[in-house]
């Protein structure tokens, strides 16, 4: 069987567009490179200054053959340059800016986000052909060990800095003393920073993980921090004796298997005119307004390989990671939100 192909306009079409595809590839398998120099801690070692392969795994404590083949893909896609005359590489100041260090200007950790979902493939494969989805703990514990590693920057840099004045008064709130929760908390370290800021007020965190429970709690008391407590719980079962001041949400209410009743949940748990602090991706409900934002594909990949298919999985509301502004803005009204005010989020371009 044969097929003729119609509409194109000229080879230098379909040549343009196979170059586009070649190097969405070659981005992909550098992804998993980028993963590797930031697991293996070798961006932090290559940016104490210029080196040898054999400096450099010495640095790291590495195989040299290993590095030496790691190196090669670093040179050849511009990430670290390399001095023939002296067999030498050099990780330039402005790339080690996005590939080392503790803050959120550190992107290496994004990368192993990227190696960790392809792993599910497969499975998202088999939903597509036979509908439901992959399971929320088909990922763990792999997850929210990602989410942690990419949210942790930024927690710490901007969090109580940057985040918090956004809403008036919320930070003189939690100076004075509150009760404030963090729902779908994953390891919880938004509440550890909080609790160390803000030791007036109480802080707990609900998520269904087990493992990421364990975690939060081994944090906070590494910390000593005795106004911080984690529960295993199901937000969508979430039932509060006593109201909260604030209640927070990061990147968590789009992956839920009934969106809706976590947010009505979170309106009845807060004592009147409280605030909820909700953090999700910028973008648009509608695609065709998502068309030219360029995180917006990384968006759409990360639903299909994660946030749509663990929602699914329960027969739920499948609402994606690019749920939008417009339809987050008509469901806090559902729930019962009457004053929600937007802001772009500093530092952080994706939410």
């Amino acid at each position: 069987m044969t097929t003729t192909l119609t509409g194109i306009e000229s080879e230098a079409e379909v040549a343009d567009f196979a170059g586009r595809l070649l190097g969405l590839y070659t981005g992909a398998l550098l992804s998993a490179m980028i993963d590797v120099g930031h697991r293996t801690g070798l961006f932090e070692a290559a940016a104490l200054g210029e080196v040898t392969s054999e400096e450099l795994a010495d640095r790291a404590g590495l195989h040299e053959r290993y590095v030496r083949e790691w190196l090669g893909s670093m040179v050849t896609s511009g990430i670290i340059d390399y001095h023939p005359a002296g067999r030498t590489y050099l990780l330039p100041a402005a790339h080690a800016a996005c590939l080392t260090g503790p803050g959120s200007g550190n992107l290496a950790p994004l990368s192993r986000l990227n190696t960790h979902l392809t792993e599910h493939v497969g499975e998202v494969v088999r939903a597509f052909r036979e509908g439901g989805g992959v399971p929320f703990a088909a990922y763990q514990p792999d997850f929210t060990d990602v989410m942690d590693a990419a949210g942790r920057g930024g927690y710490d840099a901007d969090l109580v800095d940057s985040w918090l004045p956004l809403v008036p008064r919320l930070s003189e709130t939690l100076a004075a003393g509150a009760r404030v929760a963090d729902v779908a908390c994953g390891t919880g370290h938004a509440l550890v920073v909080l609790g160390r800021a803000f030791p007036r007020s109480t802080f707990v965190g609900y998520d269904r993980s087990e493992a990421a429970i364990v975690q939060a709690r081994a944090e906070a008391a590494a910390d000593g921090l005795s106004n911080v407590r984690f529960e295993v719980a199901d937000v969508a079962r979430l039932r509060i004796d006593v109201p909260f001041d604030a209640i927070f949400v990061f990147d968590a209410i789009h992956d839920q298997a009934e969106p809706q009743t976590v947010l009505d949940n979170i309106f009845r748990a807060l004592v009147p005119g409280g605030r909820f602090f909700m953090k999700e991706p910028r973008v648009s409900s509608n695609l065709e307004e998502n068309v030219g934002n360029p995180l917006a594909p990384v968006l759409y990949a990360v639903s299909t390989l994660h946030c749509l298919t663990v929602s699914l999985a329960e027969g739920g509301a499948g609402l994606g990671t690019a749920w939008g502004q417009q339809k987050a803005l008509q469901m806090l009204a559902d729930a019962g939100f009457g004053d929600v005010v937007v802001h772009d989020v500093p530092t952080d371009p994706m939410d």
